[in-house]
């Protein structure tokens, strides 16, 4: 057990468990946005998948990573917006909607890879950022300025959608919506406009987070990839209680134990591989049992609205 106190250990997790954030952030932080304007999209796992797949074909053909997140930016949206259809405007039963969208993505993605790629092949997506002097400095670097570009992005994010939730109009509407829709109806605020707008950019950032797997963290893609990823970030929302910076936490915890049993692994420690396996999912429930009486959801959340009903 020693080992996993070294410093090479320490810094290993600690670098792990911020790469491994990446995903979690961008996918629950865009849960956050539909979430808090009533809309739950239990589908985020299968438009992580769908990013992931779509971002990897277009950098394996182009070779521009750039393209490939482009690419997987729009088809998450395209898969939010098909969210948004069936349970906004058709009003379908949220939850259900969510899981077939999961399973649809999960099912295409996996078709796809079979019929257009056949064997997986590593593709050179993004790379470390070089800082000069700040990324060689011994420990501090490798903490801190030894990380993709789309992680930096998935920290900076945290800051921006709390400024975007407080301080901005369409925070305000996004917010009255999730309280109260008919009183954010009654002052003139479209509610299906809000909901289809967070719902979308939910999907655009839920394939941002599959792409980052599959041309930042692993550059490449494999059949469910994302092991259960995506409802980890439904389950973060929750968790940090709609907020940007609880979401945060919640992300930092989870990777970083998820980190750790990868660590246990590596160094071969005495403990069973499926009990460091399975403590990232029984710490997040024993959370979420913890926190749920604290927890005060959206008002309007899961609750369809029509107008004059």
């Amino acid at each position: 057990m020693n080992e996993l106190f070294t410093l090479t250990a320490i810094v290993g997790i600690i670098t792990s468990g911020l790469r491994l954030a990446t995903p979690y952030l961008f996918a629950a932080l865009g849960e956050m946005f539909a979430q808090r304007s009533g809309v739950v999209n239990l589908g985020v796992e299968g438009i992580m998948l769908m990013g992931a797949f779509s971002g990897y074909y277009a950098l394996l053909h182009t070779g521009n990573p750039w393209l490939g997140l482009l690419v997987a930016l729009v088809v998450g949206a395209l898969m939010g917006l098909l969210m948004a259809v069936i349970s906004v405007t058709m009003q379908a039963e949220q939850g259900i909607s969510g899981i077939g969208l999961s399973l649809f993505g999960l099912g295409l993605s996996s078709l796809l890879m079979k019929v257009l790629v056949g064997t997986p092949t590593g593709v050179t997506g993004f790379q470390e950022i070089h800082f000069p002097v700040l990324s060689d400095i011994p420990v501090l670097g490798e903490l801190f300025f030894n990380y993709t570009i789309l992680t930096y992005a998935a920290f900076l994010l945290v800051p921006i959608t709390w400024w975007v939730l407080t301080r901005t109009t369409l925070g305000l509407k996004i917010r009255a919506v999730g309280q109260n829709p008919e009183a954010a109806d009654s002052l003139g605020v479209s509610v299906n406009r809000v909901r289809y707008t967070t719902v979308i950019l939910g999907g655009a950032l839920a394939g941002i987070a599959g792409a980052s797997l599959s041309i930042s963290i692993l550059n490449i893609f494999q059949e469910n990839m994302t092991n259960g990823m995506g409802y980890i970030a439904v389950a973060l929302v929750y968790f940090g209680s709609w907020r940007p910076l609880g979401i945060l936490a919640g992300a930092l915890l989870f990777s970083l134990v998820n980190a750790l049993q990868l660590w246990i692994q590596v160094l071969g420690l005495p403990i069973s591989p499926d009990f460091a396996v399975m403590l990232p999912y029984v710490l997040t429930i024993v959370v979420l049992a913890l926190t749920a009486r604290q927890i005060r959801q959206p008002a309007a959340l899961t609750k369809p609205y029509e107008r004059g009903q």
